[in-house]
C-alpha cells in the first residue's frame, strides 16, 4: 500500500497513461451527446440513482469526469471506498443530513463545531431536530430516530479534541461523521476509528492556496449513492475548475500540511510566554489535555498537532480588535489552511451566528483569536505576530488608563 505522501500526488491519476496526458484534464462540458438512446436512459438511471459512473455521463449536475478523479483521490487519503465532492463545506454538510433523514430527524452534536454548521443545525431549517451534548451523554441521550451523532475535531475554534473511538462506542448502531477539516488526512483518519462519515471543507487544507471552495464527504460506496442522489437533486455540485484547483493542491498537502505544523509548535511555545496572551489552545503545547491523543500510543488518532491555534488575549475585545489591524505580514480574515497564515475573531466573525451565552460556555470568548499558520519562514511569522501583539497590548492599556 502506498504511503499518504505518495497517495497526495498520485491518487485519482489511474487513467493518466490511458489519456495520454500528465496534468489532470477539465472536462468544462455541461451536456453530452447521446447517440444511443436506450444506453443513455439507462445511463442516466444509474447516476440519479447515485452510481459513481454510467457509460453516458449525460450532464454535469449528474457526473463531471474531472470531479469524479478529484473524489477517487480524497477517497485513497481518507482511506475510504467513495468520496462525493461539493461546492462547498456547508453544500457537503446539507447533503449528508437531508440524506439521513430517512433514518431520523434527531441528531446529536458535541460542541463546539464551525459556526454555520452550528447555526444551521440550530436554526432547524433543514427540519431537523439538533441535541447539543457532551460525549459522556451520547449514549443516553441517542433515540430510535437518532439518525446522525456530529463531532469536528479538533474543534473550531478552541482545537479541542474529541476521541473518536469514544464517541463511535457510545453511537451504537447510529452512524458516527467526523468533521476532519483542521487535521487534514494527513494526520487523522476518522474512518479507520469506526467513524461512517468524514466531512472535510475542501476549501482549506486539501485546496491549500485559498483559491477554490469546496467540499467532500468519505464514506461507503452503499452511503456515498444516497449523498449523490441528493446532490443532483440540490444541483449542490462542484464545478470542474475547482475540482482541478483541488486534486493540483493535494500533490503538496503533506508537505503544506507539515511545515505548517512545524511553525505552528514553535509558534505555540512563543505564544505562552508573550505577555499579551493569557491562555494558548494547541493541541501540541507541552502539558495541553488529551495529549495522549496524538502521536503513536495506542490512544493516539492524531499523527500531529496539525497548524491551527488559539489565543486567548488579557486585554478581550479591545486587544484582539487591535491585534488584527496591527498585523502586516499575517492576514487579518477568516478561513484557514492556506500557504499563508490567516488571524481572525471567531466571536466577531466564524462563529458571530452562534448565541452568545453558548460561545461563552464553549470558550469562544471576545478576545479570542484564531490563528491559521502558513508555510512562510517562522521567524518572520513571529516577528509580525509580536509586533502585533506587543503593539495592541501597548494601545489597549493606554486606553484602560485614559478612562480610569
Amino acid at each position: 500500500m502506498r504511503r499518504i505522501e505518495t497517495c497526495s500526488v498520485h491518487a485519482g491519476r489511474d487513467d493518466f497513461a490511458e489519456l495520454g496526458v500528465h496534468a489532470s484534464p477539465i472536462d468544462l462540458s455541461t451536456t453530452y451527446p447521446v447517440h444511443d438512446l436506450a444506453a443513455g436512459t439507462a445511463s442516466f438511471d444509474a447516476l440519479v440513482g447515485g452510481a459513481a459512473h454510467a457509460e453516458n455521463p449525460i450532464y454535469a449536475r449528474l457526473h463531471n469526469p474531472t470531479v469524479a478523479r478529484t473524489e477517487q483521490a480524497i477517497a485513497e487519503l481518507e482511506g475510504t471506498e467513495s468520496c462525493v465532492a461539493f461546492g462547498s463545506g456547508m453544500a457537503a454538510l446539507t447533503a449528508l443530513l437531508l440524506s439521513r433523514r430517512a433514518a431520523g430527524s434527531h441528531v446529536l452534536v458535541v460542541r463546539p463545531i464551525y459556526g454555520s454548521a452550528d447555526h444551521l443545525l440550530a436554526c432547524g431549517a433543514l427540519g431537523l431536530e439538533a441535541e447539543f451534548v457532551t460525549v459522556d451523554q451520547i449514549a443516553a441521550k441517542r433515540r430510535d430516530d437518532t439518525s446522525l451523532i456530529i463531532v469536528e475535531t479538533p474543534a473550531n475554534p478552541t482545537l479541542k479534541l474529541v476521541d473518536i473511538r469514544a464517541v463511535v462506542a457510545a453511537a451504537g448502531d447510529v452512524p458516527v461523521m467526523v468533521d476532519s477539516t483542521f487535521a487534514t488526512p494527513i494526520l487523522q483518519n476518522p474512518a479507520a476509528l469506526g467513524a461512517r462519515y468524514v466531512v472535510h471543507s475542501a476549501t482549506k487544507f486539501l485546496g491549500g492556496h485559498g483559491d477554490v471552495i469546496a467540499g467532500v464527504v468519505c464514506c461507503a460506496d452503499q452511503d456515498a449513492h444516497a449523498l449523490r442522489q441528493m446532490r443532483a437533486l440540490t444541483g449542490a455540485l462542484l464545478h470542474p475548475l475547482g475540482a482541478y484547483l483541488l486534486h493540483r493542491g493535494l500533490a503538496t498537502l503533506a508537505l503544506r500540511v507539515e511545515r505548517a505544523q512545524a511553525n505552528a509548535v514553535e509558534i505555540a511555545e512563543r505564544l505562552k510566554k508573550h505577555a499579551a496572551v493569557s491562555r494558548v489552545y494547541f493541541p501540541g503545547i507541552a502539558g495541553s489535555e488529551q495529549g495522549e491523543l496524538i502521536g503513536n500510543g495506542d490512544a493516539a488518532q492524531m499523527r500531529g498537532p496539525g497548524a491551527l491555534m488559539a489565543m486567548e488575549l488579557h486585554g478581550g475585545f479591545e486587544a484582539a480588535a487591535a491585534t488584527m489591524a496591527a498585523v502586516k505580514l499575517i492576514t487579518p480574515a477568516v478561513s484557514l489552511g492556506s500557504v499563508d497564515s490567516l488571524i481572525q475573531h471567531p466571536a466577531g466573525l466564524t462563529h458571530r451566528v452562534v448565541d452568545e451565552q453558548t460561545r461563552e460556555k464553549h470558550g469562544i470568548t471576545a478576545g479570542l483569536l484564531r490563528l491559521s499558520v502558513g508555510i512562510e519562514h517562522v521567524d518572520d511569522l513571529w516577528a509580525d505576530l509580536d509586533q502585533a501583539l506587543t503593539s495592541a497590548m501597548g494601545s489597549t492599556g493606554d486606553r484602560l488608563r485614559d478612562a480610569a
